[in-house]
């Protein structure tokens, strides 16, 4: 087996404990088929090995310092509460400069929340499209103007260099790179031992300024969960509606209120999800993955995909598969 893709997390002084467990739970767990570790997950410090402040009322004992980047394939940042000169001048204190110093070329660089503030003083998001915390990023785009700041987004995905939203959304940012690198079955198997949505697509509002729905009202889980069931079949709002034993109307508005979206676009992104899954792990014709994933035609799967993804249903599966090999 290839050696495992090696993470490295970094701890600063300030740091929120939550961020800093979430890339050793997530890429932690992912396995292969022979149950083997995709990636090896270590965390260091800024300076030297010892204590680290957290914003809770403990510290955690990190025991590698700031040379264990240079064994880095990914770097994780997350934020911190204590960033001082980057989060008030947008430049780096002399220890992270020092101990950036330490990462190869091509090392990919992830943030979470305000982390994102990290790479943007070290220049990783120069001309480059990036969110954080929502509450940060009209300061963001002004401290960094030249990082093109998305602030309705739960993640980006720029290639070697990835930012998310704040704490939660830092779960679906890392799900997200299991995905790309392993494929959905592995992403899908780590969040399920996680006990997490396996997909929340990046481009999901991080926050909607909406009432959350009345705890007394049902929800609408029973039609989600009968809609999966039935993917490859039509399925209309009607019907959706007639499961929960309520009004479109009603129903619709519920729906919204629980996922922030409609249930047309939950419906594609479902169909999305289940097409790539399709594409990923058998050999069907592309015109099956199709109708088994409920778009009827390859031609408007191909539609589909290319919104979503980027790119055709071939190109994927070709894509996926030679990453997988």
């Amino acid at each position: 087996m290839p050696r495992p893709h090696r993470v490295v997390v970094l701890a600063m002084a300030g740091l929120i404990p939550l961020e800093l467990g979430i890339p050793q739970r997530i890429f932690g767990r992912a396995r292969n088929a022979a149950h083997e570790p995709l990636y090896s997950v270590v965390t260091c410090s800024v300076g030297p090995p010892g204590p680290v402040r957290t914003d809770a009322d403990f510290s955690v004992l990190v025991e590698n310092g700031p040379e264990a980047l240079a064994t880095a394939d990914t770097v994780v940042v997350p934020a911190s509460y204590e960033l001082g000169p980057v989060y008030e001048d947008g430049v780096l204190t002399e220890e992270l400069a020092a101990a950036f110093a330490h990462l190869r070329p091509g090392t990919r660089m992830v943030s979470i929340c305000i982390g994102g503030y990290v790479l943007a003083a070290a220049g990783f998001l120069d001309g480059r499209p990036a969110t954080t915390h929502w509450t940060s990023t009209a300061r963001f785009q002004r401290m960094f103007p030249r990082v093109r700041v998305d602030a309705d987004v739960l993640f980006v995905d720029d290639g070697d260099v990835l930012t998310s939203a704040g704490v939660a959304a830092g779960i679906d940012l890392c799900l997200h790179i299991v995905r790309r690198d392993h494929g959905t079955a592995v992403a899908n198997e780590v969040a399920r031992r996680t006990v997490a949505p396996p997909h929340r697509d990046g481009g999901q509002a991080q926050y909607v300024r909406r009432p959350l729905p009345d705890p007394k009202l049902a929800s609408t889980s029973a039609a989600r969960a009968w809609a999966l069931e039935r993917l490859h079949e039509p399925i209309r709002l009607r019907d959706m509606a007639e499961v929960e034993s309520i009004s479109v109307r009603t129903f619709t508005r519920r729906f919204r209120e629980e996922s922030g979206i409609s249930p047309g676009q939950w419906l594609v992104l479902q169909r999305v999800e289940r097409a790539r899954q399709l594409l990923e792990s058998t050999d069907l014709s592309v015109d099956q993955v199709a109708r088994d994933a409920g778009f009827g035609t390859a031609q408007s799967m191909r539609q589909h995909l290319q919104s979503a993804l980027g790119v055709p249903p071939t190109v994927y599966r070709r894509t996926f598969r030679a990453g997988a090999s």
